[in-house]
């Protein structure tokens, strides 16, 4: 006998699938999408149809341990719960009476997107203990910041409404591995006639799907966007109705593209003026445009101003006027109060003021942050020795003999193998949590469907044991996870929409907006004034231009820097893992194959290099090895290779992000995880 479990999908994805697990004899034996889910419909992306083998494979941590060996060398003992949180809260309260509450550093992150085991209880405790508060930069900041500063927030056209536009832009979003299901709404759109434009450094499994691929270079995307502007006003196309309606900052803007003639904007991305022209053509005459703005494109130290410059290209041709018309980049402020945010740190729970460190230099963090030193590091839900930039320094830092570090785990991942402490956490079926999403309109319940392996818990079960074990007896460090998903939906936001917990339950996903509305018709942005900002005098504050259409200055454009390190690399997602998630199963790593970068034949032929040829990527941050893949999915210029490899899988140094830096983009201390030059040559060790 069998039972069915509603669920869905934990990870890092805008997709935020439902599934079904099918439960037998207390194990789970089947998992499978939704069918009942309006926008997921019932399909899995490659690396999630494979869950259960994360969920009984090989590697699983389920007891504590207590490491015995030196740091990063992954040698422990198994200990019991009881003196394992004695040992963490111990190692916290050392550190609190050296150095003051400060010197203890919350790390987390996307591991689970989950409202309950990801973004609440962890945070909260640690906002209780007085700890430094972590700024999670490290996927979404500048695209955050910059729809903040232009929409008011994070919000945009209905992803469902893709289907009615007339021309589509991919811009940035490899949707085929990264937002599988949005294809679903652009694929019936170019079914009915839709014109299709991928814009993308790179050829990828979506470009070539797609009836157009423009490639500009990387980090050229705002100068792209203002050259679509001029050609909209040489066209005569502009919607001054809407501009003046709806928008801010308009005659400053329309000033500012005099300066933008389009063979300047050609001549900074790379790309022929007629294209770009006849690009801009078809963006002026063509309603509804919809705009797929991806969070790749963002990894630049212009990123900001790009992202700003793309969001502002509807306001110009009125696409908010019309379903099927404007730009998504994330879509959670259509979420209103439904977020974990609002219930973090309760008003009735007090939380001393402490200063905050930005998560993407967190190397910088450990090797020279004082006043006072990160003396204990507590890490859940992520694995920065893995993700992080400047590989070399994180490592560094995670090997101090003085950093005392508990990492919350399900397998023994890179971050793992430095930790004093290793707790085991719960997976996805064995717990209950909260979903909304970043890519759709819908929030979801995940239940719990089997008891975990061994002493798992949930990570919220954790930190209510570890809030015990340092004295700390508020009443919100004691609340249930069930209680914790009541009070996020106890808000008018879930009430309007008529969400909660038991229609959750019983029904799976419900949505939260009205469907089939042009939802920015007539303005309503979330901005004080309701209109759509082209100007945010704010942004000057912080540094940044805050008229749309200013374009940094690009590494790119350093003839110095070029001549030593001649190659842009890139370092795009698999569609077979997600970040490091999944990177050590058998079937996993199969797919991603050994570390590759992709040369173009013109780079290759320079360098004596050919298809399967063991090269050495090089810059004065680090180096690594890998196998060459000679194609021209890159430009000449242009190199690229997958980001998501465990490191200590690949041997001492041998990971892309020994060769990126810690660097910040223009807006929200946003990591520039593609600005790095490098050169390629071949391996002769």
């Amino acid at each position: 006998m069998s039972t069915i479990v509603r669920g869905a999908c934990p990870l890092d994805c805008p997709d935020t699938c439902s599934w079904l697990v099918e439960v037998e004899d207390g194990r789970a034996v089947s998992l499978r999408g939704d069918r009942a889910h309006p926008f997921t419909h019932g399909a899995l992306c490659p690396k999630v149809n494979r869950y259960l083998d994360a969920l009984h494979g090989p590697g699983r941590v389920t007891h504590p341990l207590r490491r015995v060996g030196a740091k990063g060398e992954g040698r422990f003992e198994q200990i019991g719960w009881d003196e394992a949180l004695a040992a963490s809260a111990a190692g916290l309260r050392s550190a609190i009476e050296r150095h003051g509450p400060e010197s203890v550093l919350p790390y987390y992150f996307a591991g689970t997107e989950g409202m309950v085991q990801g973004w609440i209880m962890g945070p909260r405790l640690f906002a209780a203990l007085g700890a430094s508060r972590l700024r999670t930069t490290i996927c979404t900041a500048a695209a955050g910041a910059a729809l903040g500063a232009t929409y008011g927030g994070s919000v945009g056209m209905d992803p469902e409404d893709f289907e009615f536009a007339q021309l589509i832009i991919l811009w940035g979003a490899n949707l085929l591995s990264t937002n599988l299901h949005q294809w679903r709404f652009v694929l019936a759109a170019q079914r009915r006639g839709a014109h299709v434009v991928a814009i993308d450094p790179l050829r990828t499994d979506t470009a070539d799907r797609c009836d157009e691929h423009i490639a500009p270079r990387p980090g050229t995307d705002a100068a792209l966007a203002l050259g679509l502007m001029r050609v909209v006003l040489d066209e005569g196309a502009e919607d001054r109705d809407w501009l003046a309606r709806c928008s801010e900052g308009w005659p400053a803007l329309e000033a500012r593209l005099a300066e933008w003639p389009v063979e300047r904007a050609a001549a900074v991305c790379g790309l022929p003026v007629e294209r770009l022209v006849a690009l801009g053509r078809r963006f002026a005459h063509t309603r509804p445009t919809a705009i797929r703005l991806g969070l790749g494109l963002q990894r630049h130290g212009g990123a900001g101003a790009a992202m700003r410059a793309i969001l502002a290209l509807p306001a110009l041709t009125g696409d908010f006027r019309h379903v099927g018309g404007g730009v998504l980049c994330m879509s959670g402020g259509h979420f209103g109060g439904i977020d974990a945010g609002r219930v973090r740190v309760p008003d009735d729970m007090p939380a001393p003021p402490a200063r905050t460190i930005n998560m993407s230099r967190l190397g910088e963090a450990l090797t020279e942050t004082d006043d006072p030193p990160v003396a204990a590091l507590f890490v859940f839900d992520a694995n920065p020795a893995a993700s992080n930039p400047d590989h070399a320094r994180v490592h560094a830092g995670l090997a101090r003999d003085d950093l005392f570090t508990v990492v919350v785990e399900q397998r023994l991942t890179d971050t793992a193998l430095y930790a004093d402490i290793v707790l085991p956490a719960t997976m996805q079926p064995e717990h209950l949590d909260l979903h909304g999403s970043y890519g759709h309109h819908y929030v979801s319940l995940n239940l719990p469907a089997v008891e975990p392996p061994g002493e798992c818990l949930p990570n919220s079960e954790i930190f209510r044991r570890l809030a015990r074990a340092l004295g700390l007896d508020h009443p919100r460090l004691r609340e249930s996870d069930e209680q914790t998903v009541r009070d996020v939906l106890d808000c008018d936001a879930a009430r309007a929409a008529g969400i909660t917990f038991e229609r959750l339950r019983d029904e799976g996903a419900l949505r939260v907006t009205t469907p089939g509305l042009a939802r920015f018709a007539d303005g309503g942005f979330p901005t004080p004034s309701g209109r759509l900002r082209l100007l945010a005098p704010e942004l000057a504050e912080a540094g940044a231009d805050p008229l749309v259409g200013y374009v940094p200055p690009h590494e790119l454009e350093d003839a110095e820097l070029a001549r030593r390190y001649p190659l842009a690399l890139l370092s795009p997602a698999s569609r077979h893992v997600l970040n490091s998630t999944f990177a050590s199963l058998p079937w996993h790593r199969g797919k991603l194959g050994p570390p590759r970068v992709h040369l173009h034949p013109e780079d290759a032929g320079e360098r004596g290099i050919v298809s399967g040829a063991r090269v050495r990527v090089r810059n004065d941050r680090g180096a690594f090895t890998a196998e060459a893949v000679i194609d021209d999915a890159a430009q000449p210029g242009v190199a690229f290779t997958y980001k998501q490899q465990w490191p200590q899988l690949l041997g001492p140094g041998e990971h892309v992000n020994v060769t990126i830096p810690e660097r910040d983009a223009d807006l929200g201390g946003s990591p520039t995880f593609h600005d790095n030059r490098v050169q390629i040559e071949l391996d002769l060790t």
